[in-house]
């Protein structure tokens, strides 16, 4: 249950740095390293794909010292998730908390 719940947490948390600017893979995996998710390529990169497969990250291609670095940014539909979760999150830390 914790797995989903992070990576659920995860997901957020992509979205919200997707729509301060591009974000990329391995700097993505650094930033959640920072907030102690230890999470590996294999993890990040589908959810990554998925996210963009549902339309809520665009992703644009571009080559950086001869290898392809996918680089991602929130989507209308990112940003009204995103704003629904920050809402849900507000109300569920009042009532925890």
């Amino acid at each position: 249950m914790m797995r989903n719940i992070f990576l659920g947490f995860i997901r957020i948390h992509i979205l919200h740095h997707a729509s301060e600017e591009e974000i990329f893979g391995v700097a993505m995996m650094e930033e959640l390293r920072r907030h102690g998710y230890l999470i590996s390529s294999g993890t990040l990169y589908p959810i990554l794909h998925s996210l963009e497969e549902d339309g809520y990250l665009t992703r644009r291609d571009e080559v950086v010292n001869g290898k392809v670095r996918k680089y991602y940014r929130i989507t209308e539909k990112g940003i009204s998730a995103l704003e629904d979760a920050k809402k849900k999150i507000q109300e569920l830390t009042e009532e925890v908390m």
